[in-house]
């Protein structure tokens, strides 16, 4: 008989995205009984619209207030604004929180970018004094990251690049051919030192179990319901549901977690969304994975004894640290594209090749004026047009379709992604008078960037533009300088260490295992954790550390330590 709400529970999992629907897997897997919960509404990926015509949605489908990606996109009651559950920013701050309230979260629309964090990503203080170094090296979870990636279904190819880490033997799918403006851009590159290279993303190139190939016709941010595209809806959320060991719940603002007279966790308090009843759901082990922001918000909202600084706090860093990837832009107009033949190159619905960081020597030896790295991702093709895009073009009839058939497929974007170092400056607080729709405190943000993210901008500019030239291209709208030209802090979405991983309780919220260092049985398995921001796109660094948490709670469970 499958496992209900009402039965007894081993986990309580707050969070079905990439860290909570990874620890249901595997503890559901291993014979626990799971019930989840989340706060969004139920979602069927087989709804996405997958081949609908952006000339057939409102605008040709581009993004509006309330669908900030695009009227396609998969996102469902979520966004940067929710007036339900709004947040707030200091004086003097700016940040932008994205939510995504739907089962499976952000791993319906995200990128599928799927890097590894490499050994120097881990160890940040060590070599050159800013940050902190994580309580783990590479070496603890590289295992991780190969069983994750086999599971998940990751492309791409094993290069030996100096910290970009090599999968193991058969780990990796095949990636999909370079695209002729890719090709164009690695003959560039190759000239200037720059390596354009196949990327990794967690898109099928092969069948793996009942998830299909990618067809290479649907962008991925709309969802997939063929499982080409990892989402947690078509693959580790129906596969713990078939073990008949997780119960779910949707619609579930989770607000507290609930300790028993001994100090351990022994469930959370929640919201139903649909009634506004408050409920309770207890377990043996609390894992708490609703995302950077919302963890530590329910932590700092939880009061044990009516302790002001929140649960699992005791070194005050519940909220701290908090990062966020670092990104800029530039594209360039290309004349020896112009004209080329059209083919169908919407291709694996994103990256095929990028640039990895690839001045690691410099940086060691003091040549830069920025001690992190960056990667580029990189844009192109022929896709299918939207309004607008088409450069400073006048005219009507004949010849402006001409001209515009003539500049299409003609521009290359470039993308920074880079690391950002914590900063004094960058945390999220409960707001002092501030609630949501439900009456739950909301969170605070406090937000600056640093001289090392604005000097390593500069950088990404003047390499593009050294690659741009090269390639005998135009600057488009060349970018203002680098204070204005970077990302709003939280605009790319990879918001992580506000509960930040440690070597011991004094100096972090949880210990290598993803365990809070106050709270034996309460685990949290989402960006949260995060010591540092490496430039890679955090989201399979999250389903590693998720999986060994996850094994390492199965085990305690089996021998009856939680």
């Amino acid at each position: 008989m499958a496992h209900s709400v009402d039965d007894p529970h081993d986990a309580v999992i707050v969070g079905s995205g990439a860290g909570g629907a990874m620890a249901a897997y595997v503890l559901t897997k291993a014979g626990a009984k799971v019930l989840m919960l989340e706060a969004g509404r139920d979602y069927d990926p087989m709804d996405a619209p997958m081949l609908s015509l952006s000339r057939d949605a409102p605008l040709r489908g581009v993004g509006t207030p309330d669908k900030d990606f695009g009227y396609y996109d998969a996102t469902v009651d979520g966004g940067w604004d929710m007036p339900d559950e709004p947040y707030t920013t200091a004086e003097g701050s700016k940040f932008m929180w994205w939510r995504n309230r739907l089962l499976g979260g952000r791993t319906n629309h995200w990128a599928r970018n799927s890097f590894r964090m490499g050994p120097y990503d881990f160890i940040g203080k060590t070599r050159d004094g800013l940050g902190v170094d994580w309580p783990i090296q590479y070496k603890d979870i590289a295992p991780w990251y190969d069983k994750t990636e086999k599971l998940v279904g990751v492309y791409g190819a094993n290069l030996g690049l100096e910290n970009h880490p090599d999968s193991g033997a058969g780990v990796l799918l095949p990636p999909p051919k370079f695209r002729a403006w890719e090709t164009y851009l690695k003959a560039g590159g190759d000239a200037l030192g720059i390596p354009v290279v196949p990327a990794r993303r967690a898109v099928l190139t092969r069948k793996i179990d009942e998830r299909s190939p990618c067809y290479w016709a649907s962008p991925c941010g709309r969802g997939c319901g063929i499982g080409a595209a990892f989402q947690t809806t078509t693959s580790l959320l129906p596969w713990a549901m078939k073990t008949g060991n997780m119960a779910l719940i949707t619609k579930a603002m989770v607000y507290e977690v609930m300790l028993d007279p001994s100090g351990k966790a022994s469930g959370v308090r929640y919201i139903d969304k649909a009634t506004g009843a408050h409920k309770e759901a207890k377990g043996r082990v609390v894992i708490l994975a609703a995302s950077t922001g919302e963890t530590a918000r329910i932590l700092l909202n939880s009061k044990p004894n009516g302790r002001s600084e929140g649960l699992a706090n005791s070194s005050g860093q519940v909220g701290r640290n908090l990062c966020d990837t670092v990104g800029s832009s530039i594209s360039g107009y290309f004349p020896k594209l112009e004209g080329r033949p059209i083919y169908n190159e919407e291709g694996a619905g994103g990256l095929h090749a990028y640039i990895p960081f690839w001045q690691y020597k410099e940086v060691a030896a003091g040549k830069f004026d920025t001690p992190r790295g960056y990667h580029v991702e990189i844009g192109g093709s022929f896709r299918e047009p939207g309004i607008g895009g088409y450069g400073p073009l006048d005219g009507y009839g004949p010849d402006i379709r001409k001209n515009v058939k003539k500049r299409f497929g003609a521009t290359i974007g470039f993308t920074q992604r880079g690391e950002m170092i914590p900063n004094d400056k960058c945390f999220a607080t409960i707001d002092p008078e501030k609630k949501d729709k439900y009456g739950i405190p909301v969170l605070r943000f406090n937000w600056a960037w640093s001289d090392h993210e604005l000097n390593q901008v500069k950088h990404f500019q003047n390499a593009m533009k050294e690659l741009i030239d090269k390639l005998g291209g135009i600057v488009e709208n060349p970018p203002p300088e680098p204070g204005k030209a970077i990302s709003t802090g939280g605009e790319i979405i990879h918001e992580v260490g506000t509960c930040r991983m440690s070597a011991d309780a004094k100096s972090g919220v949880t210990d290598p295992f993803n365990r809070t260092w106050d709270v034996d049985n309460l685990y949290l398995t989402d960006g949260s954790v995060f010591a540092s921001k490496a430039h890679k796109n955090p989201t399979i660094t999250i389903m590693a550390l998720s999986m060994r948490a996850a094994e390492h709670i199965a085990d305690r469970l089996k021998k009856r330590e939680l």
